[in-house]
């Protein structure tokens, strides 16, 4: 059963249509995949998704439950964790601080009971961050700021994580172990759901694809059926062969 499925989501600003019936399912232990030309939808879904943006119709499912109107606190306390296209980290904090903060926010606002500094310690390890814990989150490069996101997320033990462009800026072997993190993380049992433009690394890690132009979906499949469909390839792929 998918953790996550929208139906028929449509977003309108005015006479502006942003998301146009839109319906995306994202199951548990897979990566799946968001992607689409610029202003194709995609982060408005993922507000949609987390809450920060109402429906004009349609609705949210999260592991069965219908959250269309619950607000961003509680589907974060649900299970939801994202990331944010812009860099949204405590610049004079250390990268550990920045970590364990997810931490100390958690226990602030649940019942969860834990050792913040010892989860802390092992979430540095998995993302491959221990070797940068003790710098300011600010002397990082973005492609390592980036990974510092996503940690942070893991901190609330999402079962469902959602990454808006998490690997802008990185480098192709920056890419390469972030796509191994990707894999683990599913691997592990967690949905994760990826907005990217980079399609090496979406084609490598994503089980199911959905593609996005002008707010509708024109596709949906594996990797192979997403990259062999003529509306992809004019739309999107094309686009981005030529860049």
């Amino acid at each position: 059963m998918p953790v996550l499925e929208t139906h028929g989501v449509t977003v309108t600003f005015g006479g502006n249509v942003a998301l146009d019936d839109v319906s995306i399912a994202v199951r548990p232990g897979e990566v799946t995949g968001l992607i689409g030309p610029n202003g194709a939808g995609k982060t408005t879904l993922f507000n949609v998704i987390t809450g920060m943006q109402p429906v004009t119709s349609g609705g949210v499912r999260f592991q069965d439950r219908d959250v269309t109107r619950w607000s961003p606190g509680r589907r974060g306390r649900a299970g939801m964790a994202r990331t944010f296209q812009r860099l949204e980290l405590f610049l004079s904090l250390s990268v550990r601080d920045n970590v364990r903060v997810a931490g100390d926010i958690v226990r602030s606002n649940t019942r969860r009971r834990f050792d913040v500094a010892a989860r802390t310690e092992q979430v540095l390890a998995r993302t491959g961050l221990l070797d940068v814990a003790d710098l300011d989150v600010s002397a990082l490069p973005t492609g390592r700021a980036r990974v510092v996101e996503v940690a942070r997320a893991l901190m609330t033990e999402p079962v469902l994580l959602l990454l808006d462009e998490p690997a802008s800026g990185q480098t192709e072997s920056e890419s390469e172990t972030f796509a191994e993190l990707l894999l683990e993380i599913a691997g592990a049992g967690t949905a994760v759901c990826l907005v990217e433009h980079d399609l090496p690394l979406v084609m490598q890690t994503c089980t199911t694809i959905h593609v996005l132009d002008h707010g509708r979906l024109i596709a949906s499949g594996t990797p192979a059926e997403v990259q062999a469909s003529p509306a992809v390839i004019e739309a999107y792929i094309g686009q981005e062969a030529t860049a």
